[in-house]
């Protein structure tokens, strides 16, 4: 939200009704309302679970434990999370259309949310990284990105994500230069808003999305040039066999895989991050109820994320049988070889 979303509303209900500076409540009828908390109720599961299983897979056998499925597991860490702290106090949130936990949680639940887009970002940054090297220069590949280089990136990773989520909202960076608007049109008590100033808006914008979105589809069109020269160089030289030049099967299947996971991410973060920043110039003010389900759009990358890894990889629906069967608590489960038929 931003200085732009103030506007007059017809009060008819208080979050606090004894209260002086009580923000309105909007009543949602009771169908619409039961609806409503199972609809999200069922996303937070899906995620939660969708993500705990990826975690379990990449964790226990012992044949992923590569580079890019540490960084693939640091996404999935983020996304769980997601789901279990920001999601179900942002649905309670959402339908009730009050926030009752107080001033000082509220800045935890808003540097939560900055904390893991944040996250999510950085994370597909380093892994475009892990997959330009892999396909581009493969020679160099083994010793350029190990596991200490993947644990570094985590590192960072979440290291600059917690710094930004809380730094930003409790220095109030956010509400820099409009704090007095800030307090005397939008703070009151029972709401929660992530409030933005022009600038804070337009910035934040720009550089956790904008700008990484930019890079990371300049590198992935860069990865599939070169992966399309590549097949056309063995097709003409006929040295289908010279494995140390050319992508294995899987890593193939891994840049598109990863590629597909940019691009669900993209597709359904953009319209929220459009309106993030068109939405101080806009005229006419957006309702905050389509604020925030554009961003329930863009949290839903989380619950999609673990749906692309089933459908593209055949070891990951293995893995998912294996854990529903109780097969990992078998002697010897860890070292089974997922990428048999």
């Amino acid at each position: 939200m931003n200085s732009s979303h103030t506007e007059k509303v017809e009060i008819t209900a208080y979050c606090y009704e004894y209260l002086n500076g009580s923000c309105p409540k909007f009543v949602y009828p009771l169908f619409l309302k039961v609806t409503l908390y199972l609809f999200f109720g069922s996303v937070v599961i899906l995620t939660v679970f969708g993500n705990l299983f990826v975690i379990i897979t990449v964790v226990h056998f012992k044949q992923l434990h590569m580079p890019t499925n540490f960084l693939v597991l640091s996404l999935a860490v983020t996304d769980l999370l997601l789901g279990a702290l920001f999601m179900p106090l942002f649905m309670v949130q959402f339908v009730e259309t009050c926030w009752y936990l107080g001033t000082v949680f509220c800045k935890i639940h808003c540097s939560v949310a900055i904390m893991l887009c944040s996250a999510s970002i950085i994370n597909l940054s380093f892994i475009s990284i892990d997959r330009y090297f892999a396909v581009c220069h493969p020679l160099l590949y083994h010793s350029k990105i190990t596991s200490s280089v993947s644990l570094i990136m985590i590192v960072i990773c979440w290291s600059v994500s917690a710094a930004a989520g809380f730094v930003i909202i409790f220095l109030e960076l956010n509400i820099l230069g409009v704090e007095e608007f800030y307090y005397k049109n939008v703070a009151c008590e029972g709401g929660c808003v992530l409030f933005q100033s022009v600038a804070s808006s337009t910035a934040s914008s720009a550089f956790s999305f904008y700008i990484p979105g930019v890079v990371m589809l300049s590198i992935y069109m860069k990865i599939f040039r070169v992966a399309k020269k590549q097949a056309k160089s063995i097709q003409d030289s006929k040295c289908k066999n010279n494995i140390k030049s050319v992508l294995s099967k899987e890593e193939k299947k891994a840049t598109k895989t990863l590629a597909v996971v940019l691009g669900v991410f993209l597709s359904l973060w953009t319209p929220s991050f459009i309106c993030n920043v068109l939405s101080p110039f806009i005229p006419s003010k957006i309702p905050l109820v389509l604020i925030n389900m554009l961003a329930w759009i863009g949290f839903m990358n989380s619950t999609c994320n673990p749906i692309v890894y089933a459908f593209f990889y055949k070891w990951f629906r293995k893995a998912f049988r294996m854990i529903i069967s109780g097969q990992i608590f078998q002697t010897g489960s860890s070292r089974t070889n997922l990428f048999s038929h």
